[in-house]
């Protein structure tokens, strides 16, 4: 009788510690998660700012040695990424290829003008430089137009603020999360001894005694639960680095270790408070106070 009942209360020990572990490793996760968008949020910013372009039209009697000139400036510009010359024949080609019809046999002239597209780097890519750009631009005798995307810009400079300011609203907010879970896993796995430790107090043992074991069996469930939610989120990384690889991910491994080592920080510091004060409070209690 008493061996099955010894092998209940190990079943149910091992169910106890094995839930601890998931809880952490499930909060640990999404706290990391954040903290990782918040450490990438530069190449996030990057990856989608440089996707705008800037089209320069060239006039009709732009000399090919002015658009040589010109072509070799912005090569040299400090807000330049990449520069590529469309020729107004290269153009029509495409336009046709896209529309399936050829438009300039039908109106027997190629309306369209010859065009650099210049990619941005993404410290630029912002209203106000780059209407400064289009200005520089327009100041040069060869160039008819300068044409991006306005509004998108804007937006996306708009968007990119809010979206910063929310992220570290969120992960504050999950970070208190995480805390309060944890707290109360850590607080169900006492509880369950609870009659263990009125046992021992009153046999003689300090508080300290008392209190040393369940701490250290807490910071162990935190560093398995903190390595558990970091290989997931090792596994999210290598398939977001796989599918969108110009986010660069895996590029910065300080920044990676530094956020591991955050993780495994937070799972071994919440579990040793919460353990504290949970063993506190059992400590505290009267014997018939147990029971409730």
């Amino acid at each position: 009788m008493n061996n099955s009942f010894d092998k209940y209360q190990k079943r149910r020990l091992r169910s106890s510690y094995f839930s601890v572990i998931i809880s952490i490793a499930l909060v640990l996760f999404l706290v990391g998660f954040l903290g990782l968008i918040l450490l990438k949020t530069n190449s996030i910013t990057k990856h989608f700012k440089e996707k705008v372009a800037l089209t320069i039209f060239l006039t009709d009697n732009a000399k090919s040695n002015d658009v040589e000139i010109l072509q070799a400036e912005l090569k040299k510009a400090e807000y330049s990424k990449e520069v590529i010359y469309i020729s107004k024949k290269d153009a029509a080609e495409k336009y046709a290829a896209e529309i399936g019809e050829n438009f300039v046999e039908f109106l027997g002239d190629n309306p369209l003008k010859n065009a650099i597209d210049v990619s941005l780097k993404s410290e630029f890519v912002t209203p106000e430089k780059m209407v400064e750009i289009e200005k520089q631009l327009l100041n040069r005798s060869i160039v008819a137009e300068v044409v991006y995307d306005k509004p998108l810009i804007e937006l996306l400079t708009k968007n990119i603020n809010r979206i910063s300011f929310w992220m570290l609203l969120f992960s504050t907010l999950f970070t208190l999360i995480a805390v309060v879970l944890i707290n109360s896993s850590i607080r169900l796995s006492v509880y369950s001894k609870r009659f263990t430790i009125k046992t021992m107090q009153m046999v003689g043992a300090t508080k300290g005694f008392i209190r040393k074991p369940f701490i250290w069996k807490s910071i162990k469930l935190g560093i398995l639960g903190a390595l558990v939610s970091i290989v997931c989120l090792l596994g999210f990384i290598f398939y977001i680095n796989r599918v969108v690889p110009e986010i660069e991910l895996l590029a910065d491994y300080k920044v990676l270790a530094l956020l591991f080592v955050f993780i495994i920080a937070m799972g071994i510091l919440i579990t040793w408070i919460s353990t504290f004060f949970a063993t506190q409070r059992f400590l505290n209690l009267r014997t018939d106070e147990l029971y409730y």
